[in-house]
């Protein structure tokens, strides 16, 4: 322990002793300990109410550990290099993390130094409290034992809340999928959701945070996009909701023009991955209202590259559902917006007019394969001068194995079967092993390399056992609608074949089993 950590723990036992002393409650004892700590040792409130317990950080990650296992949840990552993080201001606990924690000290989040209810939706110091007292010798001023605190209505201001209910939506959503139950994304979720997204437009068109708190909405926007290859898109759905909530309410005041420019790059990428999500969950309605508002967030920061990075995740919107004309045409806008600026959106544009162009004129023609096949060689080209950061990005950035599905991909559709199936086994080397929604579209990519090539046995085979192999909440609609164009095609080819009736039924099991998605 460091001098002033010492410095720090000593003041802190002495500020404990006399709380105690003078009949103060933990909560009471961890405020004063932020106000007097704080100005001369940076101590945070949630630092705060661990030095109030007279606890190490050992003994917090034990009681989460425990209240895991009393739970029936795996044992938890959390450990006492990322629980110094939280307390020393570099990181956020995410929804999960900040429950348990909430539940060792018995407050609310906003008692931690952290807006917002909970995810568990009730209090943690007493039945159906939603938001915690820090003034726990004053009953008079607390909800009593089944209140719930209700923040004040305007009338003819629907917005006045500032979305908690659409949060509170979300947050409900988000602990039953971590309870391991089986959650739809109904009306009302779809709702809220769109709500959250709405007040975001409103925001950026009538538009004091610190620089901190910004980088932290910045480590979580990162940390999203390394989530989204191997999440389930629900749940992360509503880990990046909460996130872009978090970041209009800052925006609703005018910020300095450097913070205000870092709000809107924020809400421009979490709208993108947000719209991204909502294409694997098969609302292509929902996903360009959020590609729209990431647009209109994305102009204000003036940047080309992610004004261009929008566009052309917003071209596989129209490239999925039906309209590879319009694919053609975002695809083309996007590489115009990113010119000569090596991004990543540079060689994602020509992967997916190459894709466009081959859905525009089936396979086989020779100008069409030759006019795509020069499109992924701008592609690869634009690729060698993308930084080493953008290569690491699956969502923000282009990868190289994303790379390689998509040219495989394309190749696929432009009828190159053997070429292509030698581009997607590549493709799947550079995959981990948590990694699943690529992965299974690549082995269904390589399913219809088999049938182009004859094998209708051997691109069952694949095709089942992919979709076999498929977790609770990793069957979303795009990756079923593959799926489904697999089992036409074999339909189309072979018509009697013994083995299409169990391939028809895994698809029918599995999409009774996954969530109800609605497919606006």
């Amino acid at each position: 322990m460091s001098g002033r950590q010492h410095r720090e723990t000593e003041l802190a036992r002495r500020i404990r002793a006399r709380g105690l002393a003078a009949g103060r409650g933990s909560a009471q004892i961890a405020e004063e300990i932020h106000e007097k700590c704080g100005p001369q040792f940076g101590t945070t409130r949630i630092k705060g109410h661990r030095l109030a317990h007279g606890i190490a950080l050992a003994d917090v990650i034990e009681q989460v550990r425990a209240l895991f296992e009393r739970d029936g949840k795996p044992a938890p990552g959390i450990g006492e290099t990322l629980l110094s993080a939280y307390e020393s201001g570099l990181k956020r606990p995410g929804p999960e993390y900040l429950h348990y924690l909430c539940t060792v000290y018995r407050v609310e989040p906003v008692a931690l130094g952290y807006e917002g209810p909970c995810i568990c939706g009730h209090g943690h110091k007493m039945p159906g409290v939603v938001r915690g007292d820090l003034q726990d010798e004053k009953p008079e001023a607390s909800p009593g034992p089944r209140e719930r605190w209700i923040p004040p209505q305007v009338d003819g201001d629907p917005s006045v809340d500032g979305g908690e209910e659409d949060e509170n939506v979300l947050r409900r959503t988000l602990l039953g999928l971590l309870a391991g139950g089986s959650v739809a994304l109904d009306g009302q979720v779809l709702g809220s959701v769109d709500n959250i997204r709405r007040r975001m437009d409103g925001t950026l068109v009538s538009a004091t945070v610190s620089p901190a708190m910004l980088d932290q909405w910045e480590e979580a926007a990162v940390g999203f996009g390394r989530q989204y290859m191997n999440t389930p898109p629900l749940r992360l759905l509503c880990d990046v909701l909460l996130e872009f909530s978090a970041v209009r309410k800052a925006m609703e005041r005018r910020q300095p023009v450097d913070l205000q420019e870092r709000l809107c790059r924020m809400a421009a990428q979490l709208s993108g991955l947000s719209g991204m999500i909502m294409i694997n969950l098969g609302d292509h309605r929902m996903a360009r209202s959020f590609f729209r508002t990431g647009r209109m967030a994305a102009d204000e920061t003036g940047d080309r590259a992610l004004r261009a990075w929008v566009t052309a995740r917003e071209a596989l919107v129209p490239l999925y559902y039906g309209d590879p004309r319009e694919a053609l045409n975002l695809a083309k806008k996007s590489g115009d917006l990113a010119g000569q600026t090596p991004c990543a959106a540079q060689a994602m544009a020509p992967v997916v007019e190459a894709r466009a162009l081959a859905m525009l004129s089936g396979s086989g023609k020779k100008d069409v394969v030759d006019q795509a096949k020069r499109a992924l060689s701008r592609a690869r080209s634009a690729f060698s001068q993308m930084t080493a950061d953008q290569k690491e990005d699956a969502a923000f950035g282009y990868t190289e194995r994303q790379l390689y599905f998509h040219q495989g991909d394309a190749l696929v559709r432009l009828g190159q079967a053997m070429e292509a199936d030698l581009i997607l086994e590549q493709a799947l080397t550079k995959y981990g092993p948590s990694d699943w929604l690529d992965p299974t579209l690549i082995r269904l990519d390589r399913a219809r390399c088999k049938l182009m090539e004859g094998d209708v046995e051997e691109a069952l085979t694949i095709a089942q056992a992919t979709i076999e192999g498929l977790g609770d909440g990793c069957r979303p609609d795009i990756l079923m609608q593959r799926a489904q164009e697999v089992a036409r095609a074999v339909e189309a080819k072979a018509p009697g074949h013994p083995r299409l009736k169990s391939y028809l039924e895994t698809l029918r099991t599995a999409s009774v089993t996954e969530l109800e998605v609605p497919t606006a």
